[in-house]
């Protein structure tokens, strides 16, 4: 309980994110939308080109990859590289800003994954509660 309580002495040092006029709000929608995570998570692993990545990601459209990597790039977060070279060649990358956000939602990617039988159990128990 303590280190509840630790926590929520933490989260007063840092700006209120949950309010809606928050400027790091704006960014936090980009960096763990259901995209954005994703893409950061998989420019972690290095340059890599659109089609590249759409596979690498797997289910998210051309048109949502299009719009995600624009704003991340818009934000600072990911660099994108137009080859001088026919036909067209463009890679994408972290940029350092970006390095240090695919770093931080890196852990939360890795509890999802640990937490998988637990929140299955979870939702289990829920479901049958409710029938």
């Amino acid at each position: 309980m303590q280190a509840e309580g630790e926590a929520a002495l933490r989260l007063r040092d840092f700006p209120d994110v949950i309010t809606a006029d928050c400027p790091a709000r704006n960014i936090m929608e980009h960096v763990v939308s259901r995209w954005g995570v994703l893409v950061l998570l998989a420019l972690l692993e290095g340059t890599i080109r659109f089609s590249a990545l759409r596979r690498r990601i797997g289910g998210v459209s051309e048109k949502m990859l299009a719009q995600t990597l624009q704003t991340l790039e818009r934000d600072g977060l990911v660099l994108r590289e137009a080859k001088p070279v026919i036909p067209p060649h463009v890679e994408y990358s972290l940029t350092p800003l970006g390095e240090q956000a695919a770093l931080r939602v890196r852990p939360l990617a890795i509890w999802a994954n640990d937490s998988v039988p637990a929140v299955t159990a979870a939702r289990e128990g829920y479901d049958e509660a409710r029938t």
